[in-house]
């Protein structure tokens, strides 16, 4: 077994739904949804391996283990092996992460090893297939005890826009502007248009994205700004 079972797996619950905060028992072979990232992967990672990683607690029962994406972060770190994310693009297996932040949800998907993915992705589409290119990650992962085989390195193309998001210090831009006024004409109260992305202006993203079937994330990439029918110009 390698990473590309994990990939092979994967990809048969292509189609199923998605749910930010399910739990899904790690243990159970026949489960068909609903996932959250996070559970999805570590899901795959404990019926491919029998390894529980990712989870709050990684030799507690896989029925109950919870995951999120501060203990991938926290496991990469103390256990694993960190990579870049043009590595992992090209290593079948490998889970691509990009951090929670301030913005209390992350997300992570696994690389089919060829510039696409494997992910549960937001309520709209679910388990999908997408690809690495043109989304911001901030690390590739590998598990110990896996075996990859990776294929030549293949570039990756970071965002080609600045995506805007929840930071300290704040992003100011006349960009935020223009989605806190895209925000506010469709019902979601940014407290104001100054501009600047606070903490209004994020959890108004993210209510605007739950509501349109989103990866509730807060953070304002090119398909979120595409729904919200804004031009980052930045």
């Amino acid at each position: 077994m390698t990473g590309d079972d994990i990939v092979l797996l994967g990809d048969k619950h292509v189609g199923e739904p998605y749910a930010l905060g399910a739990k899904v028992p790690k243990d159970d072979p026949n489960y068909k949804g609903p996932w959250d990232c996070t559970e999805f992967v570590s899901w795959l990672y404990y019926q491919t391996f029998g390894i529980l990683y990712g989870c709050d607690d990684d030799h507690g029962d896989p029925h109950t283990a919870e995951t999120y994406s501060g203990s991938w972060a926290r496991d990469a770190k103390a256990l694993g092996q960190i990579i870049t994310v043009e590595q992992a693009k090209a290593t079948p297996g490998a889970a691509i992460l990009r951090f929670a932040g301030s913005g209390e949800v992350g997300h992570i998907a696994i690389s089919d090893g060829n510039g696409g993915t494997v992910e549960a992705h937001g309520k709209t589409d679910g388990i999908t297939n997408s690809v690495v290119d043109g989304r911001r990650w901030d690390m590739g992962i590998l598990v110990p005890g896996v075996i990859y085989h990776a294929n030549p390195v293949i570039p990756y193309r970071p965002p080609s826009i600045t995506i805007y998001r929840l930071t300290h210090p704040y992003m100011v831009s006349p960009d935020v502007g223009r989605i806190q006024a895209a925000l506010t004409r469709k019902g979601f109260d940014t407290d104001g248009i100054d501009n600047i992305f606070g903490e209004f202006t994020f959890h108004a993203v993210k209510l605007f994205q739950d509501s349109v079937g989103i990866n509730p994330d807060g953070e304002v990439s090119a398909l979120t700004a595409a729904e919200l029918d804004v031009k980052i110009t930045g």
